[in-house]
């Protein structure tokens, strides 16, 4: 097992805070209370505020890209794969961090590590694609990344889970089947 920094370990712990009891207004103060440790300790990992905010939502949108090849393991169809990542990544337990991917990313044009925001899952989905036996074709894995972005956005702004599902459905049923058999 590797080792883990003490940035790491202490990011792991912020991230369970913020999984339980939201980010908001709260500050640099309030979080390294909540976690145990100081606030000067919070800025000299993370510099700011909103490093740390980046930090977060590198390690939450990591997460999901290894979920994504993980799901495709188990998945029946593409189809299949696309439903069961958009039960994760809309279900409650990572709204909040949907939200602060939004707020960085509107802010940055930028995922926090510096990437494109969807180039990063392009390389998770080649891999998916392998598992699954369908041709890769990035364009349409773009595709999906902006619908399933797009359905979060409402889900964040309406609260309307089965409006979201709804129309996830119909694209999959327009996507007809997904990709071609490898």
């Amino acid at each position: 097992m590797a080792d883990v920094t003490a940035r790491e370990a202490l990011l792991e712990r912020v991230l369970a805070d913020v999984a339980a009891h939201g980010l908001h207004d709260r500050s640099l103060r309030d979080l390294a209370a909540a976690v145990g440790t100081s606030h000067r300790l919070l800025l000299y990992h993370f510099g700011s505020r909103a490093g740390l905010v980046a930090a977060i939502v590198d390690m939450v949108e990591a997460a999901q890209r290894a979920v994504l090849v993980d799901l495709a393991g188990v998945s029946t169809s593409a189809d299949d794969l696309v439903r069961r990542l958009w039960r994760r990544v809309s279900s409650p337990e990572l709204r909040p961090f949907a939200r602060l991917f939004f707020e960085t990313v509107g802010h940055a044009g930028t995922t926090p590590a510096g990437e494109r925001v969807t180039d990063s899952w392009l390389e998770r989905a080649r891999e998916a694609t392998v598992l699954l036996g369908v041709e890769f074709d990035a364009v349409e894995v773009r595709l999906g990344v902006a619908v399933v972005r797009g359905l979060l956005i409402d889900v964040i702004a309406t609260g309307d889970v089965a409006a979201a599902d709804a129309s996830l459905e119909r694209f999959l049923d327009l996507w007809q089947g997904g990709p071609r058999r490898a």
